[in-house]
């Protein structure tokens, strides 16, 4: 993940004021909206790394196979990863 949780949880508050400055949306006293939007926000933000560690894994069960045939591993991972998000039709 490129950002930090810190930067994460401000831009999650910053959504939040912004929905409720605008009157877009109503919370109720006490009602803590910036967690859960934090929440969902690291989780799509992490679906790239845990794409990429995927990849990884599978690249590694075929690196004796990789390196007999003399195809780039950098080739590989992106055509891997490419696949995987047309397949699960993820949006990074």
């Amino acid at each position: 993940m490129a950002l930090r949780k810190e930067f994460i949880h401000l831009l999650a508050s910053k959504v939040v004021d912004e929905l409720v400055d605008q009157e877009m949306i109503e919370i109720p006293a006490g009602y803590d909206l910036v967690t859960p939007v934090f929440q969902i926000m690291e989780s799509e933000l992490m679906l790239e790394d845990r794409v990429n560690e995927e990849v990884r894994t599978l690249l590694t069960q075929y690196s004796d196979h990789m390196r007999q045939n003399g195809i780039s591993y950098q080739e590989m991972f992106k055509m891997i990863k490419s696949k995987l998000v047309r397949e699960r039709k993820i949006i990074l």
